[in-house]
């Protein structure tokens, strides 16, 4: 019997195979595909609030796919494959989305504001992408640098083996990251605000897990999503990051939203 289709699309600055550990554990009930670093397309160029990612990720599934998805992604992936079922419903049978910024109308107008005044920088983590360190001599040594980092302090050690490993690539020499800063911090700068625009009019069942200790959405974002777009809510421990920090854990989760959905 031939495996269900799953799309999964990967957080901004973290390319789909840093996610091994939890896509071969889906793999076990799915087929799974995604695109190994969205917005490195030079046909998809990065703009406010992404059109053309979204664009990305429908050509991307209608050529992979022979049948509808199940739509999976976290932060930005989540958003994309939110947005591509928005555009083309027939292309998904469910989606499950992994801590995404889809906010409520407050934070989302404070997000329009932060554009239009020049304040979007200090309003998302951009700023601090255009200061991250890129390059190292060795996976080795790119490895050992992420573990002092705070913001990977709770990951799983494989999956911090395969940051450095598959979120670094080698050029000159050197082991440089691969996705590209400028680009992660474009889309970090074209942060959606205008989800008021789809209330009401997402035609695909969908679950939203949470971390259970997250920073980008909060208790009023939840209940927008369960108003206005139907999502039932679920909660996983960790961060915003959870997906890395707890990868088999996310997999069974995921499995249980999709049974909520009527799916397997």
């Amino acid at each position: 019997m031939n495996k269900p289709h799953l799309h999964f699309a990967h957080a901004n600055g973290f390319p789909a195979p840093v996610y091994r550990k939890l896509i071969d554990r889906l793999g076990e009930r799915y087929d799974v595909g995604y695109i190994d670093a969205v917005g490195h397309d030079s046909r998809y160029p990065v703009t406010d609030c992404w059109p053309n990612l979204v664009d990305e990720t429908v050509h991307f599934i209608e050529a992979r796919y022979p049948e509808p998805v199940i739509g999976v992604g976290h932060s930005l992936g989540g958003l994309l494959v939110l947005f591509a079922a928005l555009k083309r419903p027939e292309l998904f049978k469910s989606l499950v989305i992994l801590d995404s910024p889809l906010f409520g109308p407050w934070r989302a107008r404070g997000l329009l504001m932060a554009k239009t005044f020049g304040m979007i920088d200090k309003v998302t983590p951009a700023a601090q992408t255009r200061r991250r360190r890129a390059e190292w001599p060795s996976v080795e040594a790119a490895r050992h640098y992420f573990s002092t980092r705070r913001l990977f302090a709770e990951l799983d050690p494989q999956c911090l083996d395969d940051y450095a490993e598959f979120g670094t690539v080698e050029q000159d020499g050197v082991r440089k990251l691969r996705f590209e800063p400028e680009i992660e911090y474009r889309i970090f700068r074209g942060l959606p605000h205008n989800y008021h625009r789809y209330r009401g009019l997402l035609q695909v069942p969908a679950a939203y897990i949470v971390g259970s200790r997250t920073h980008v959405v909060g208790e009023s974002d939840l209940a927008f999503m369960r108003r206005h777009f139907g999502m039932s809510v679920l909660t996983e421990e960790g961060t915003h990051l959870y997906p890395l920090e707890r990868p088999l854990e996310t997999a069974e989760r995921i499995h249980a939203a999709l049974a909520g959905l009527g799916q397997r």
